[in-house]
């Protein structure tokens, strides 16, 4: 697939960094897009590229300053969905648009690296690479998610289980094998790459018709929660997910991959269409969300039953380690490590979205419906990166946390 492309050229369309109106004070990028932006994603490295996608086949590069340093018009024109950086491969950047995903480099735009031609039974809406850059996920409207092995070039996997479009996928950190996946059927699904079915699905229609009856509130209308982005912490056992109900709804995986503990928090007065973990903050448990509701927010769930739980473990973990080490040392019997049923039962269970014990740091009335949101570091200061209806990319910096 041909493509054409030119380079931005400052002296005729110089970028301009201006500061938002009302409350907001956000940062503009201009210069980069001609089409309304539908995605972001940035390199993990420091100093680090970032890619924008739009309308139309766009693609654009930034630099930390928001200079637009090239561009792309992939020969398609059709719409590029998501844009993501290999964290093992900083020069690799894959791009999806319609059933194809490009490879980029995005010191260099000038056409494809490689192309993966068909990839998806219908237009890709995610992708995600895996920490050992191996592997790329990619999820359709079909409802399919593919795994494609980046040395061949070739699909290796195909899950089916869900039956409305699937509108995200993200491998889980520290475990390539293993990666969750959220739809427009309303369910949050694990998997491990070794089984053709899903480890668990967790319903968030069913968890949603269950808060209504515990509160007697048969009468109310609710959107239904439709998945629309999820993400998951580094620590690889916390995820969130963004739906249509307004909700971000938080799941822990625990012990043999078991779905422990279930909960949510509400995060929008509208749908929350973003929902991303900040992995350069002082702990991991920063969420950036964004939604139909035009606010762009930061949260602090550290706090909340689903991340406690997950903090128990690791400390019920660490302690078990220290008292293995002890009795080697000691010629002792060493115990085997296994949780009793008594505590994963204890842990277990689902917790009310208005009893949240969850922090807002910040709260930022973009004004707009959000198309992304994407948590960077530029220059060292931890920002987010919003696309919405317009074709520019406002940059809210996280200042004093």
């Amino acid at each position: 697939m041909a493509s054409t492309s030119s380079k931005c050229d400052a002296s005729s369309a110089a970028p301009r960094v201006e500061l938002g109106s009302g409350s907001s004070m956000a940062q503009h990028w201009t210069g980069g897009h001609t089409a309304p932006v539908l995605c972001i994603g940035a390199a993990e490295e420091a100093d680090g590229f970032l890619a924008s996608g739009a309308e139309g086949g766009e693609v654009t590069v930034w630099a930390q300053e928001g200079t637009p340093l090239s561009q792309v018009h992939l020969s398609s024109k059709e719409d590029v969905t998501c844009t993501v950086f290999s964290s093992r491969a900083p020069g690799l950047l894959y791009v999806s648009h319609g059933e194809t995903v490009s490879v980029l480099d995005p010191r260099s735009l000038k056409m494809p690296v490689d192309e993966i031609e068909n990839v998806g039974e219908d237009e890709i809406n995610s992708l995600s690479v895996s920490e050992t850059g191996a592997s790329l996920a990619l999820c359709d409207d079909s409802g399919a998610v593919r795994v494609v092995d980046l040395q061949t070039r070739k699909v290796n996997r195909t899950l089916r289980k869900h039956t409305n479009i699937c509108s995200s996928v993200a491998f889980r950190p520290q475990r390539p094998q293993s990666l969750v996946s959220a739809g427009l059927d309303m369910q949050l699904m694990l998997w491990n790459l070794q089984k053709a079915r899903p480890v668990w699905t967790y319903s968030l229609q069913e968890a949603q018709e269950e808060e209504e009856r515990s509160q007697q509130q048969g009468g109310q209308l609710f959107n239904p929660p439709l998945a629309h982005c999820v993400s998951v912490a580094s620590c690889g056992n916390v995820l969130a997910c963004a739906a249509e109900d307004g909700r971000v709804h938080l799941a822990r995986v625990g012990v043999g991959s078991r779905l422990e503990q279930q909960g949510a928090i509400k995060a929008h007065s509208q749908g929350a269409s973003q929902a991303h973990f900040l992995n350069f903050m002082p702990h991991p448990y920063f969420l950036a969300t964004g939604g139909n509701d035009g606010v762009v927010a930061l949260w602090d769930i550290s706090e909340e039953p689903v991340v406690a739980g997950e903090v128990k473990a690791q400390a019920q973990a660490q302690r078990r380690k220290t008292k293995n080490r002890k009795l080697k040392t000691q010629s002792h019997e060493v115990v085997d490590g296994k949780r009793s049923e008594e505590e994963l039962s204890e842990e277990a269970g689902c917790s009310d979205p208005n009893q949240t014990k969850t922090t807002l740091k910040l709260k930022f009335n973009h004004e707009e419906k959000v198309n992304w949101v994407c948590p960077a570091r530029l220059k060292g200061q931890a920002s987010l990166l919003v696309a919405d209806q317009s074709t520019r990319v406002c940059v809210y910096a996280l200042s004093g946390l």
